[in-house]
């Protein structure tokens, strides 16, 4: 499982701002403020995203996403949990897989092994299988919604 503290909080918070998030880091050992799962997982208040230096890259980029997804005018209101919209969910889920390519070191197949390693649950079995075979909905939401540009690249703010 690749954590922040293999590829630093550097690129990662540059890659946030680009959609007009914070990131903020933890101390080790303090709980993760608006932590969903608790533990070392990333946690989402507002605009930012929280996190440590043992926090998984795949929950960083997961909760980032759904903030992502979110318009502006919504992520305020977020504390903890972001949506009960499986739309979202699933394009908080492609996206966080398309945007490991835009972290130096990471990449979305290192990304999808991670996701599977943590216990992820895809119909077809793999984050790999999902993204490759069943995932056109969350594309298409995506791209929809201004996220993703019709060959699939990220589009920032």
């Amino acid at each position: 499982m690749m954590r922040l503290a293999e590829i630093g909080f550097e690129a990662p918070a540059r890659l946030l701002a680009r959609y007009g998030l914070t990131l903020q880091r933890v101390d080790v050992g303090t709980p993760i403020p608006g932590s969903f799962w608790g533990d070392e997982e990333a946690g989402i208040i507002g605009n930012t995203v929280y996190a440590r230096d043992d926090t998984p890259v795949h929950s960083l980029l997961h909760e980032a996403g759904h903030l992502i997804v979110l318009p502006p005018e919504r992520r305020s209101q977020v504390h903890t949990d972001a949506t009960d919209s499986i739309a979202e969910e699933d394009a908080t889920c492609y996206l966080q897989i398309v945007l490991a390519d835009e972290l130096p070191g990471v990449g979305r197949k290192r990304l999808m092994a991670d996701m599977d390693a943590w216990g992820y649950t895809f119909r077809l079995g793999s984050a790999q299988a999902w993204f490759g075979e069943d995932a056109a909905n969350a594309r298409h939401w995506l791209v929809e919604h201004g996220l993703l540009d019709s060959h699939g690249h990220p589009v920032f703010n």
